[in-house]
This record gives C-alpha cells, sequence and structure tokens, in this order.
C-alpha cells in the first residue's frame, strides 16, 4: 500500500524524521519497500493563468501565450494540446530549475521569443507520462510557488503488508500502529452522522448471508458529477497510486484508503426493483468496468438486482451500473464479505482490485456504517445531493464474534525474557485498540477489536508486545535447558548405513512420489486396494502407492530412454495399504539393477548383472546388523516379478520381503528392457540388527572338509547349508558353495554341488577321527534329507 507521509502525521503527529518512522514501522512488521518523493527536485515554478493565447505564426503545432503571475505577464511559446485562455497551470519562470538540472532560459522557438515554460505532471517528475499541461484548480492562487500550493514537501511510503495485517491497509490502521510505536496520540478523522434530507430508500435482499452477513446502503440523490473533486483529495489519492476519475468514485476510493472500506457507488437509475446479494447463476455473464465481459461461476457471489448481475461482490463493479457522467441519483454500497468466500475470485476471472486485496485479508465488519457516513459527508460537500436514510440489513449468526483473550504478565516475561511494567503493557495495547481490564495482579481480559482477525490467543498478544516494545530492545540471553542424552538401541541400523552402503556400490537414492496412477498399481500389486486421493495433483497420479517398486521402475525407464545404460536406484518410504477400516503405514526398502555389471572400462568384460548382484548387494546391507546369517532366501511369487526368477527373503521365519526379475509381460507394457531386477523389503525388518560382542579368536587350525554332493535339479543350495549348518554344531565355522555342475557324467535330472565345510575348535586341535565321524553325520542327513550322494 502507498500513502503520503503529510496525510499520516495529520493522522498521528510525531517529531521524528522520515528514515526513523520507516524503520520503526518496518522493525514492527510493516516492511516498507519504498521510499519516494512525490514530485521531482525543481525550483522557480509558481502558478500561472493563461490570459491570452494564439497560434503561433510558423508553427502549427505550437500557440504563443501570454501567461500572467499576477504582478507580471510573460510571453510563452507551448506546444501542448490543452493550453488555452482561462486555465492555471505551473509556469516555470526563467532562472528556474527543473528535474535533472533543467534549466529555463529565455529562448526563441520558430523566431518567437519565449520567456519561460508550462508544465505538464511529467516535467515536474510527478508522473511517469503526461497527454498535456497540468491544470490547477480555478481557485488556485496566481503567483504562489507550486511546490508550496500543492505541498511537494511530502515522500510517499509503499507499505509491503503481511496477509493477516489487512487492518493496515488504511491511514486510519497505520495511524493506529505509528501510535503504539511512538507512544503519540491519534487525531482520528470526526465522522459525524448525516442527517437525512428526503425519505428514500432501496431495498436490500440477502440471499447468501455467510458470504454477505452485512450490508449497507444509501439513496443520495440530485448529485452532480460534473464538479470536480478537491485537489486535496484528488492529491491524497494520486499519492497512493489511484487516479481521479470523478467525485463520487474518488470519494469511495478515498474513504477506502482512509478508513480501510472498499465502497461501491451504483447508478439507482439504472437498478430494477431491490438489491440482491446472491451467488452467480450458471452461465451469467456481465461486462465489468473495465470493459471485460465475464461468465461467471456459480460460487461466485455477486451484487444483483431483479433482473441482472452487477457486480463481482468484493471485486468489481459493473459497466452498466456505474456512476457516468450522466449520473443524478446514486446508491451507494458499503458490505462485509466473508473473507474465504471472496479468497481466490478475482484470480479466478484474470482480476486484482484494491477492493479484492481488502476484502480477502479481512476487513472490520464494523466498520460500513461509518465508512457510508463519511462518503455521504464528502459526497454532499463536493456535488451537493440529498441523501436518504441508511439501510443496513445484517445475519448476526454469520458475523465473527468480538473475542476476549487472558494476558498474564509473567507470560510475558517467559516469552520475551524480559519484564514489561504493567502500566507500559497496558499503554501499548491500548494504542493499539484494545481494550484491556485488570484485576490488579498482572493479568488481564484483553478486548479484541473487530479489525484484528489475527488475535486469538494470549501468545499473539505477547507477540503484539514484543514487536511494539522493540525486536531491538529485548535482551539478548543463551538459552538454557536440562540436556539429557537421548538412550540409542545398539542393535538398531541406521538408514544412513544402509544409505551409506548401497550408495558405494554404486546406486543412487531415488526419491519417488507416494502416490501412483491406478493403471500402474494394479501391475504392480493387484492383490491390495489402493486408497483413492480427493484431490490428486493429476490423474496419473490418483492413488497412493503400496509398493515402492512403481516408482523405481519408472524412473529407471526414465533415465534408459536417456541414454543411460547402467542404472542402480534405491529408495526409503512409506507403503499406504488398507486393512479393513485402517490404513497402515509401513517403512520399505527398495532397489532396482540394470545394465552392465561394471562400469565401461578397458579391463572388465561387458557383462549383464543378474540375480546375484542384487543378492549381493541386498546381502551387505544385512551384515550391517551383524544378523545377516539371520536372512535367507527362498523360492517365492510375485505378481510383478518373473515366476522363475523371484526369492522370498525370510527372517526368523517370517517373510519380509521379495526379490527378483521384472516379469517380462510387465518389461513389455512398460516398454523396459530385459535384465532388470529388484527387491523390496520391509525396513524395520532389516534395521534391527544385534549388539556387537566380542568372543577370543582360537589360536588352533582350522579343518577344511570338501564335499561334491549330487543332488536333485531343483534342491536349493541354500537349504542344504542350513542342514548342514544345523548338523555341524559350533564346531563349524563356515560353509561355502564353491561350485555348481551338470552334465557329462552326472544323471539327467541332478546336479553337482561342491562345498567347502571350515571346523574349528575353540580350545584344542581337531582329530582326524572326530572330523571323519562330523562329515559321515552330515553326509547321512544330507541323504535322509535331499537324496543326495557323494560324487564319485
Amino acid at each position: 500500500m502507498k500513502f503520503s507521509e503529510k496525510w499520516l502525521r495529520q493522522w498521528v503527529n510525531i517529531e521524528v524524521d522520515t528514515q526513523e518512522l520507516v524503520d520503526k514501522i518496518t522493525m514492527a512488521g510493516l516492511e516498507v519497500d519504498d521510499v519516494e518523493s512525490v514530485a521531482g527536485e525543481f525550483t522557480g515554478v509558481v502558478i500561472g493563468e493563461i490570459v491570452a493565447c494564439e497560434q503561433h505564426p510558423d508553427a502549427d503545432k505550437l500557440r504563443v501565450t501570454q501567461v500572467s503571475t499576477g504582478n507580471e505577464s510573460f510571453q510563452v511559446v507551448c506546444g501542448a494540446p490543452n493550453a488555452r485562455v482561462g486555465i492555471k497551470v505551473p509556469f516555470a519562470t526563467v532562472g528556474a530549475v527543473l528535474p535533472g538540472n533543467f534549466k529555463i532560459k529565455k529562448a526563441k522557438l520558430r523566431g518567437v521569443e519565449s520567456l519561460g515554460m508550462l508544465c505538464a505532471e511529467e516535467e515536474l517528475g510527478m508522473a511517469e507520462s503526461s497527454d498535456g499541461l497540468m491544470e490547477l484548480p480555478l481557485d488556485a492562487p496566481v503567483g504562489q510557488d507550486i511546490r508550496e500550493y500543492l505541498s511537494l514537501d511530502d515522500k510517499i511510503i509503499d507499505v509491503d503488508l503481511t496477509p493477516n495485517r489487512g487492518d493496515c491497509l488504511s491511514i486510519a490502521g497505520l495511524a493506529r500502529e505509528v501510535s503504539a510505536n511512538f507512544l503519540a496520540d491519534v487525531t482520528e478523522e470526526q465522522v459525524v452522522a448525516v442527517a437525512p434530507a428526503i425519505d428514500d430508500t432501496f431495498s436490500v435482499h440477502i440471499d447468501a448471508p455467510q458470504g454477505c452477513p452485512r450490508y449497507v446502503g444509501r439513496v443520495v440523490r440530485n448529485v452532480d458529477v460534473s464538479r470536480s473533486a478537491p485537489l486535496w483529495l484528488t492529491e491524497r489519492l494520486r499519492r497512493s497510486g489511484i487516479r481521479s476519475i470523478d467525485p463520487v468514485v474518488d470519494v469511495t476510493n478515498y474513504v477506502m484508503l482512509e478508513l480501510g472500506q472498499p465502497m461501491h457507488g451504483f447508478d439507482l437509475d439504472t437498478l430494477s426493483g431491490s438489491i440482491h446479494v446472491r451467488m452467480a447463476k450458471t452461465e451469467e455473464k456481465l461486462t465489468l468496468l473495465d470493459g471485460q465481459e465475464v461468465t461467471l461461476n456459480d460460487n461466485t457471489l455477486v451484487i444483483a438486482d431483479d433482473q441482472k448481475a452487477l457486480a463481482i461482490a468484493g471485486v468489481m463493479g459493473g459497466e452498466g451500473s456505474g456512476v457516468s457522467e450522466n449520473t443524478r441519483n446514486i446508491f451507494l454500497e458499503s458490505a462485509f464479505f466473508d473473507p474465504i468466500t471472496i479468497a481466490g475470485k478475482a484470480r479466478s476471472y484474470g482480476l486484482h482490485t484494491d477492493s479484492s486485496h481488502r476484502f480477502e485479508r479481512g476487513v472490520d465488519f464494523q466498520l460500513q456504517k461509518k465508512a457510508v457516513e463519511r462518503a455521504t459527508a464528502l459526497i454532499v460537500e463536493i456535488c451537493g445531493g440529498e441523501p436518504g436514510p441508511v439501510t443496513e440489513v445484517a445475519s448476526e449468526a454469520y458475523l465473527p464474534a468480538l473475542r476476549e483473550v487472558a494476558l498474564r504478565s509473567e507470560k510475558v516475561t517467559s516469552l520475551l525474557g524480559m519484564a514489561i511494567e504493567n502500566s507500559h503493557i497496558e499503554a501499548l495495547l491500548s494504542r493499539l485498540g484494545l481494550g484491556l481490564t485488570s484485576d490488579g495482579e498482572g493479568c488481564w481480559k484483553v478486548s479484541v477489536p473487530s479489525w484484528r482477525f489475527d488475535i486469538s490467543i494470549e501468545e499473539d498478544l505477547v507477540e503484539e508486545l514484543g514487536r511494539i516494545y522493540g525486536y531491538n530492545n529485548l535482551p539478548e540471553s543463551t538459552p538454557t535447558a536440562l540436556l539429557k542424552m537421548k538412550q540409542v538401541d545398539e542393535s538398531l541400523v541406521q538408514e544412513s548405513d544402509i544409505r551409506r552402503v548401497l550408495t558405494a556400490r554404486g546406486y543412487q537414492e531415488a526419491v519417488c512420489f507416494s502416490f501412483i496412477a491406478p493403471e500402474l498399481h494394479k501391475l504392480f500389486d493387484p492383490e491390495h486396494e489402493a486408497v483413492a486421493l480427493s484431490n490428486p495433483i493429476a490423474s496419473d497420479l490418483s492413488v497412493m502407492r503400496t509398493t515402492l517398486l512403481p516408482g523405481l521402475v519408472k524412473t529407471a525407464g526414465y533415465n534408459l530412454n536417456r541414454q543411460q545404460s547402467r542404472v542402480r536406484l534405491f529408495e526409503t518410504g512409506l507403503t499406504f495399504v488398507k486393512e479393513g477400516d485402517e490404513l497402515k503405514q509401513e517403512p520399505m526398502l527398495a532397489a532396482l539393477i540394470t545394465g552392465s555389471r561394471h562400469p565401461e572400462s578397458w579391463q572388465d568384460k561387458a557383462e549383464s548383472v543378474d540375480f546375484f548382484d542384487l543378492k549381493g548387494d541386498i546381502e551387505a546391507v544385512f551384515e550391517l546388523g551383524l544378523a545377516g546369517n539371520e536372512f535367507t532366501f527362498h523360492k517365492g511369487e510375485h505378481p510383478a516379478m518373473h515366476p522363475g526368477q523371484c526369492a522370498e527373503v525370510v527372517r526368523a521365519g517370517n517373510v519380509i520381503g521379495h526379490m527378483g526379475a521384472l516379469h517380462p509381460s510387465l518389461a513389455k507394457k512398460l516398454d523396459m528392457p530385459g535384465g532388470v531386477y529388484l527387491v523390496e523389503l520391509n525396513l524395520k525388518a532389516v534395521t534391527e540388527g544385534k549388539v556387537a560382542g566380542f568372543s577370543a579368536l582360537s589360536k588352533y587350525p582350522e579343518v577344511r572338509r570338501d564335499l561334491a554332493l549330487v543332488v536333485e535339479a531343483s534342491a536349493a543350495a541354500g537349504d542344504i547349508e542350513q542342514l548342514i549348518k544345523s548338523e555341524a554344531g559350533e564346531l563349524l565355522r563356515r560353509v561355502n558353495t564353491f561350485d555348481v555342475y551338470a552334465g557329462k557324467g552326472i544323471e539327467e535330472g541332478c546336479k553337482s554341488l561342491a562345498m567347502g565345510l571350515t571346523l574349528q575348535h575353540p580350545s584344542r586341535t581337531l582329530k582326524d577321527d572326530e572330523v571323519n565321524k562330523l562329515v559321515d553325520r552330515v553326509v547321512t542327513r544330507l541323504k535322509q534329507e535331499f537324496n543326495a550322494s557323494l560324487r564319485k
């Protein structure tokens, strides 16, 4: 909001310079974006009256004028199209200096002497462009310095307000802030009720009371809109960035700037029947004051008469019912519109107006009648007219309630870190318009005024005190707290460690949306019902994911399509699975690999990754918790994985996830290449590890026995290893499958597994006979369980 510094100082007179004023209100939370002079730097410009005007003898576009300054008359050549006898304009005399250090000298234009210059607003630094000379009121005193007459020794201050401070979008609101910051009194403009001169009223009906809880109107007849608004009013508008239009519109804009209440004036003779505040009808059209025709949405609040919509409530009036040069009778409107109802409506039509800017943030819901009285007084003073009685329609049930908030001095001390005298607290808050009732013991009941929507709890009041008292005046102190070390479970594996291991093995972390396309969900997890979003950001992101795999596969495809042939990705995140009426949110770990096993190099062969590359990476993660031997892999099934290359990952008898190759049919539908391997695990099961413990290393030698076992081709090496571990007992240090063979010399339907058993005793050397007995026992069990035989 832009405003004139002199206008503000008429409301609250403070003995500080502009910079101190700006600094103070900025530190109070009303950030000042810019401070500029209302006019450029110039001297020697007075008010002159054109007393004669003739065509230049040698130039079609120039005129020779005689300009009077009261005591003298000067000949001036001028090219402005509006130069004519009788008008009063700024006159730069010989010797004057205009903005840009432009000095006025005697000159000859096409052979005619010119003793000075008639000025437009642009030439005085009062506007960016001008169409002609700046015309002054006819009662302007000829010969007076223009800076003095227009009070140009003034500043325009541009304040950028946060959305919660709509109360400061007016001189009255800013004056309250300055009053509290400088403990100065406010000299408020007295608004006296204008006595009705006629009995005429115009009927008002509120059909949408939730959107418009209060509507105030007044008929004023026989106004003369041909009159000009006084210079002081138009100058205040100009310095606030609003151009003068006609006296009625100027007055409504002025009251909006002064009090903060947007208003509108209708041409009474264009209205039919009565005013209706209602929601727009479907496909209803309205031509706005700017000439734009809009098709109204049915969620838009409008002001209408019995036949048509007249205005978008709180945004802009219509062209057909606005005040024009032919208007004689007007109907003044002043309403309170619900901010939620108005929010976003202007933007939906490509608009942003001073009215919508205020109504969206909240206007004082008790201000409407006062604004009508103020506007009526100004209109009658400027344009004449006969006002009727004020009409007010209100729905108290939908009006905001006045609030009362308790405040304690100890709370102020606790939050601000210092004590403020009770009397000072009362002085600061009362100047903001808050009413205080004290109990005499440092507690108050604070009545929140109708213009402060943002104060509802005790902390809001303390914030107001800190803001007005001055953040720079609050003491600096080091926070003190009793810090207790948080107990950390050493058995848990940190997610950061999992990320570290995977990134060290060439993976990159992906962060995918938690919502996916319904079609993608059905491909990856048809067994579970996906939770649909009520307001999705896109049609292909409309359900919550029940698995992390779709996001990883889609991300891998994106990279493959951009010539990234070697992809390794992982993600940790939540999945969302419906279980009855509840939504289970489970943290999961997923990974994907595809492409070559090694980065391109002169020393490595070009080999593609396989199932066991991914298995090795996942086993490295399992080893973080020192519980790697608790995880086993068994043949499994998953709708998104190849039926012959899928394994269940099991821990303590519970399936914690699946890993395998991407299903060929799924790869075809998603346009993915072959050789994509993926895994998804329950993250909680992965992070539950064991506390590290010490056990002494045996100083006695190890004994190695190799077994070549012939088993059925369907037998799993992992199951055989588990049986060997359970049968060999504590003497077995490790078992390793180092060869698999099928072919010549092996019966059809069978395979040969070569396994190395490493045995060691912690306190003595093992003897050959006990090692042989243990191996025989293992072989016997293998024969019983897997029909295994030793290869000859």
